[in-house]
């Protein structure tokens, strides 16, 4: 698993993130107490930080919000489990997202879990060392950009939660409704170029061995 050591921390990072987004719809959803507001909501209605995301949207089958945000938080804190500790296999992954999608985990959360989960099928793939050949250039800057590129992704998901919050309750974000949707495609463009990235520079990590 050493030699699939960037892989592994984008996994890691992102798996962390994606159950700390879990829980706090979870949270939102407890403080709104036993009531039904349907299946799709806002996790914290009203709320003035989270108005740049309209309430932070959700959906559940469970008809009560309280029981809803109890099972949201118990299956982020096993998604973070699965991140941090174990083997973790790809459908352990994916059953956690789909689930934590039906229980008001809210929707971003539960497709960067889905993500995550295919990216952990990337540690049983084998990785394609060319030995004494020489490594294509194309791999070369692949592995090059891979930290970079990681960096960014982190940094993009930190200011999309909770940085536009904080922007908006601090400064105001006039138009949040243009602002998000092209902070959500970066958030995501840049996380699927680190994992794009993270096998090229595992590859070249294992040929420096």
């Amino acid at each position: 698993m050493k030699a699939k050591q960037s892989t592994l921390t984008v996994i890691t990072v992102f798996g962390i993130l994606s159950g700390l987004a879990g829980m706090e719809h979870g949270v939102g959803e407890i403080l709104q107490g036993g009531a039904s507001p349907g299946i799709v909501f806002a996790s914290w209605p009203g709320s003035t930080f989270f108005q740049s995301v309209a309430g932070e949207p959700a959906m559940s089958l469970i008809p009560n919000l309280w029981v809803s945000g109890i099972v949201s938080i118990i299956l982020s804190l096993a998604f973070i489990g699965w991140a941090l500790l174990g083997k973790r296999r790809w459908w352990a992954a994916l059953l956690l997202s789909v689930l934590l999608l039906l229980t008001g985990g809210g929707f971003g959360p539960p497709l960067l879990g889905s993500i995550i989960a295919m990216t952990a099928l990337r540690l049983n793939a084998p990785l394609k060392i060319s030995g004494e050949r020489h490594v294509p250039l194309l791999r070369k800057l692949s592995a090059a950009a891979w930290p970079w590129l990681f960096g960014l992704a982190i940094a993009a998901w930190l200011v999309l939660m909770p940085g536009v919050m904080l922007f908006d309750l601090l400064i105001g974000v006039k138009t949040p409704e243009r602002v998000v949707p092209y902070l959500v495609l970066l958030a995501f463009t840049l996380l699927l170029l680190a994992i794009a990235t993270s096998h090229a520079h595992d590859a070249r990590n294992a040929e420096s061995d």
